[in-house]
């Protein structure tokens, strides 16, 4: 029998068209919750760029998620492994308390990387995969649908851009002009 995370894994495999990654562990801080583990691929999708996911969000409860739990997703351009580590701390800090929402923001407190001024993060749709390969049935055999995880993408940001999100919205922020991947661009206003 497939294991909810074998589930999860075989579906990254094929969105990463079976780059094989580097898994960090981060010790559970959560009574009866199992690790976040980071898996992350350099040099994917391109030369040059970072992908990371976590695996273990998902096995904590919040009462915002009505269709499915989460795990994170972040791509940069950079090959600094400290992104997709941001990603492992926050799920592992915040799971059962922050609902991981398309449009809210997290202030990390501090540059997430030497090679940026970024201290915060938004949520949105991840921007590396179709939107039907957000959702991942990891439910065991003959009870499909009911165990489903939802990806969602953490994007590294400004102080300024999440203050500008939490007055303006994030589809004003979106439509601003930035660039997602570049980890060194300037605030986008």
């Amino acid at each position: 029998m497939i294991s909810r995370v074998e589930r999860y894994l075989a579906h990254l495999d094929r969105l990463s068209g079976e780059v094989e990654p580097a898994f960090t562990p981060f010790p559970s801080t959560s009574p009866g919750l199992g690790q976040v583990t980071v898996m992350t691929y350099l040099d994917h999708p391109s030369p040059g760029y970072l992908v990371g996911h976590t695996y273990g969000l998902s096995l904590a409860d919040h009462p915002a998620w009505r269709n499915g739990s989460r795990e994170l997703s972040i791509s940069v351009r950079s090959t600094d492994r400290l992104w997709a580590m941001a990603a492992g701390h926050l799920a592992e800090t915040l799971r059962g308390k922050c609902p991981f929402s398309y449009g809210s923001t997290i202030d990390f407190g501090e540059p997430i990387s030497t090679e940026s001024a970024m201290t915060a993060f938004a949520i949105y749709e991840p921007t590396i995969a179709d939107p039907q390969n957000f959702r991942v049935d990891v439910s065991p055999e003959g009870h499909e649908g009911h165990d489903v995880i939802n990806i969602v993408g953490l994007y590294p940001i400004h102080d300024v851009e999440r203050q500008f999100i939490s007055d303006q919205g994030l589809e004003a922020f979106w439509n601003l002009e930035w660039d997602s991947f570049d980890v060194t661009r300037p605030p986008a206003m």
